[in-house]
């Protein structure tokens, strides 16, 4: 019963429209015929329909009585044609409704829609309103589209990428050290200085460590942390302990929380750097540069065989060993609670015995990974940096632990017996 009605109401509105149209027409042609411009042709139209040659040959343009029977013929068509659409309407508006009345009728709404949005879009079309202006035109016109040059990595663009090696790796740079020994086990462009993204968070957590500040204390993200980074969910005004900020920038790379650590530490921001600098030197990294503490910087430079030691020092800090390799951790916040996972998937690998990690990502940099695993009895030390892909470098360090337990089992068949 609520479809007939609908449809109803839908052809009304079609009358109406149909009439309007109608009116319009007469409107027009009563203007026309009024204006002068085509008095001779309607008025000889008009003398010949009706058989009365002689009025049109008395009839000028110029006459007044020849332009009063001009408009008066001219009413008379207008009448007439009127009439005729009006007839013709009502005939359509019938026509509309008993059809309307058929689909809502048989459960059709969507052919009864699709039907009405057809007579909307034919009205719209005929009054012009979906034409586009001159300036929608221009405008179209003016814009130019730039294709851009994707950005390639500093290792791609110095040629490392297309280096191969053994294990056939993704990365361009990458070493395997064993922690206890020093044994270098597998190394690819390692003296390469690079970009090294969010793997400088490991020496600004090995900083505020080693300051033995109170990881109690509250510190607030404030519109600088903000500017450094805009994908974050940690809005301005967050409050959050030293302790929690320095797990989510370990564990998920926060960019917020690593430089509210270093603006907040004492002396400032530029007094952190000096100090990561600092400590650089002290370890012996000497082909080590940073200039900011969270990576986003493409001049936070270093080698792999820095990177190396970096790791094997801060793996001596139980809370960076914590705090690294947290699978997942969970912020409340007021009324909703923020669910941070473990950059890293290896973590979540139960094949996998990792005692620290740390992973980063800059376009400039690619993708980076350093851990400390326990591989077929060993500790080791992987760096891989400017990988290709974001699986790359989780595939890379996939290799390279079957290959060391692939050479840890022919070694022990080699061992004499007996």
């Amino acid at each position: 019963m609520q479809g007939i009605r609908y449809a109803l109401r839908l052809a009304a509105g079609a009358v109406l429209t149909a009439s309007l149209s109608v009116s319009t027409l007469a409107l027009a042609a009563n203007t026309a015929t009024s204006s002068g411009k085509a008095k001779k042709t309607v008025v000889a139209k008009a003398a010949e329909k009706s058989k009365r040659p002689t009025l049109a040959k008395s009839v000028t343009a110029k006459s007044p009585s020849g332009a009063r029977t001009a408009q008066k013929s001219a009413g008379k068509k207008v009448v007439v044609a009127t009439a005729r659409g009006s007839k013709n309407g009502s005939a359509q508006a019938k026509s509309s409704v008993e059809r309307s009345a058929k689909l809502a009728k048989a459960g059709r709404p969507d052919r009864l829609a699709r039907a009405t949005g057809q007579k909307k879009q034919a009205l719209r079309l005929a009054s012009g309103k979906n034409r586009p202006s001159a300036q929608v035109d221009l405008l179209a016109a003016s814009v130019v589209r730039v294709p851009v040059e994707p950005r390639v990595s500093t290792g791609e663009r110095l040629g490392l990428r297309a280096s191969h090696d053994a294990l056939d790796l993704n990365s361009s740079v990458a070493l395997v050290v064993d922690q206890e020994t020093s044994e270098v086990l597998f190394s690819k462009n390692d003296t390469a200085v690079l970009p090294i993204a969010s793997l400088t968070k490991l020496m600004t957590g090995l900083v505020i460590a080693d300051a033995h500040l109170s990881l109690d204390e509250q510190i607030t993200i404030t519109d600088d942390d903000a500017m450094v980074y805009r994908n974050s969910r940690l809005a301005v005004g967050t409050t959050l302990s030293r302790g929690e900020l320095m797990h989510l920038a370990l564990m998920s790379s926060e960019n917020r929380a690593a430089n509210a650590l270093g603006r907040t530490f004492p002396g400032g921001s530029d007094q952190f750097v000096r100090l990561m600098n600092a400590k650089a030197r002290e370890l012996g990294m000497r082909d080590t540069r940073y200039v900011e503490p969270t990576g986003l910087s493409s001049q936070n430079q270093s080698s792999a065989r820095d990177l190396a030691t970096l790791v094997s020092v801060a793996y001596e800090r139980p809370i960076l060993r914590s705090l690294s390799t947290s699978p997942s951790h969970q912020l409340e916040l007021g009324h909703r609670t923020l669910q941070y996972n473990n950059s890293n998937r290896l973590i979540r690998n139960p094949e996998w015995e990792i005692g620290l990690q740390k992973t980063g990502y800059i376009s400039e940099a690619g993708r980076c990974l350093v851990m400390q695993a326990k591989v077929a009895g060993r500790k080791l030390i992987m760096v891989f940096l400017d990988s290709a892909g974001k699986l790359s470098r989780a595939q890379d360090a996939e290799r390279v632990r079957r290959w060391v337990e692939a050479q840890s089992i022919q070694q022990s068949f080699a061992r004499p017996q007996g």
